[in-house]
């Protein structure tokens, strides 16, 4: 009885995770097309700390990193397959992130921050941990979740280990072409705003990845029989 209430649980906060993971984007991108609340389209998800936003923005941080650091993954001896371990990495660079603003762009008021002076190395410590807070998402997806998941011998595109893959590497993909974007001024001026549609979507792709493996689309019927090995 008792481990199927933890079962339970632990589905329960994947989801949860998993629904913040597609909530904050769009919450803030949907805002700034409201009159009402007076915020310009940010740059970057990262920037609407410089906004009327910033406690979306560092609520859901706060939340996820909550959720990861409270959570008690699989311990494996790969750390690359160590559940518990990624996750918790995975909650402190979201804090930091949270707490730590990147640079402010031309417009961006401090009225926002909680740090009145803003020092240049502070943007290096939130882009390395954004980065390290990306990659650990696209690890735990291609990697760890695919370890507690029983492949069956014929498993079809639906098979929620090829889901997990597929976000995973979407995540990678989504940071590589921030990075590109990010080291190439040209691109930079005919996209304003890749970096903010590349965030969102690597993160639709780490929420997508925790739904399913918190079973939040439900996991019964002939979905759930495509989708999972073991229908419970």
């Amino acid at each position: 009885m008792s481990k199927d209430i933890d079962k339970r649980t632990y589905r329960r906060i994947r989801t949860a995770i998993g629904i913040i993971g597609f909530i904050l984007p769009l919450s803030l991108i949907i805002g700034t097309e409201v009159a009402f609340f007076q915020t310009d389209k940010k740059p970057s998800i990262s920037h609407y700390y410089y906004s009327n936003f910033r406690e979306i923005f560092t609520g859901s941080l706060c939340a996820v990193g909550l959720f990861m650091l409270l959570y008690r993954g699989y311990g494996n001896a790969k750390w690359w397959k160590n559940d518990k371990l990624l996750t918790n990495i995975a909650g402190l660079m979201a804090f930091i992130v949270a707490f730590i603003p990147t640079e402010p762009k031309s417009g961006d008021t401090h009225l926002y921050s909680l740090i009145p002076n803003y020092h240049q190395n502070m943007n290096w410590i939130h882009l390395g941990s954004a980065s390290i807070l990306f990659i650990s998402f696209s690890i735990l997806s291609i990697f760890a979740f695919t370890e507690g998941s029983k492949m069956e011998t014929s498993p079809g595109m639906l098979h929620e280990n090829k889901i997990y893959r597929f976000c995973g590497l979407g995540i990678v993909a989504s940071i590589l072409v921030i990075f590109i974007f990010m080291k190439n001024n040209r691109l930079e001026k005919m996209v304003p705003h890749m970096t903010l549609y590349m965030e969102t979507l690597a993160l639709f792709f780490f929420a997508t990845s925790w739904l399913i493996k918190g079973r939040g689309l439900g996991d019964k019927g002939k979905l759930g029989r495509m989708i999972y090995s073991e229908n419970n």
